[in-house]
């Protein structure tokens, strides 16, 4: 038996049925597992009733009388709708105002070549690294001396300050993968600066501006500091201050409607990352192998 034969045959042996087991489906496996259980305790809690909640018997794991009550309560008894619509219109206006000042930066900094360009996109990139954190001290003196405090605007203003840097570079990256020759046929042709962003590198960039247009989105959605520090009255908060302040009192966790009202604000990003995935994941790679 010759050496490649058995070359091929040792190759053959990593091909098994146990070796795939081992190697493949059970840390697939646990990576899922360890993914959705989260969610799946989530949807369970959010139609459990109360006494089994509380209750030490039966299975944890599992729902005997699913209720619907803790939905009702979230509707009907709390703010909840109105959380939702100011968390939908915050991260809608919010991913607007990010994406066209992201998109006029990374076509700036990569397709004018003026000189520093380098430097620009390094530092925008730099500034997303610092942490809401820090950040919300100084933009809460200036969101009060605006007089914005406790109004959307105060979100809608802030936002933008952690999603523009991301979706700059992330759009630099793409922008850089469209060939110069597109831009310099069209410049010979007559057409201006504005016309070639319109017309040539935004068709061509439509993966690059859904993959930062569900960062964005997804970023404001789940936001929490700025939200929380920004707005105090129940009927300007988003979502997720909202389910927390006002269905926890004191030491009490209404935890039924705490996973409803988590529940229910999960489903519209989980919604539009079903229908945009293929689209984020070439947006990403564009980025990236640049």
């Amino acid at each position: 038996m010759s050496t490649q034969e058995e070359d091929t045959q040792g190759m053959g042996y990593l091909d098994t049925s146990a070796k795939r087991w081992v190697t493949i489906y059970a840390p697939l496996g646990i990576f899922v597992f360890v993914l959705l259980f989260p969610f799946y305790w989530m949807v369970i809690t959010s139609f459990k009733p109360n006494k089994e909640l509380l209750s030490r018997e039966g299975n944890p794991f599992w729902v005997i009388e699913p209720t619907l009550d803790h939905f009702k309560k979230l509707l009907f008894d709390t703010a909840y709708p109105e959380w939702l619509w100011n968390t939908v219109l915050v991260s809608v206006v919010a991913t607007f105002v990010s994406l066209a000042c992201s998109v006029l930066a990374a076509y700036a900094i990569e397709r004018l070549r003026f000189s520093g360009s380098k430097q620009t996109g390094l530092a925008i990139f730099l500034a997303y690294l610092v942490p809401p954190s820090i950040l919300f001290i100084p933009l809460a003196t200036i969101v009060f001396k605006l007089g914005l405090f406790d109004t959307r605007w105060a979100l809608i203003l802030t936002y933008p300050t952690f999603l523009i840097p991301f979706c700059t570079w992330l759009l630099m990256g793409y922008f850089r993968s469209i060939p110069f020759e597109l831009e310099e046929c069209a410049l010979i042709d007559g057409a201006t600066r504005f016309e070639i962003l319109v017309k040539i590198i935004l068709p061509l960039s439509v993966p690059g501006l859904i993959s930062a247009g569900i960062f964005a989105f997804t970023l404001s959605w789940n936001e929490f500091i700025y939200a929380l520090t920004f707005i105090s009255s129940s009927e300007v908060k988003t979502v997720p201050v909202g389910v927390v302040t006002e269905l926890v009192e004191g030491d009490v966790y209404h935890w039924g409607s705490l996973m409803a009202g988590a529940l229910l604000g999960s489903l519209p990003v989980a919604v539009m990352y079903s229908f945009f995935v293929e689209h984020y994941v070439s947006g990403m790679t564009g980025a990236v192998k640049e």
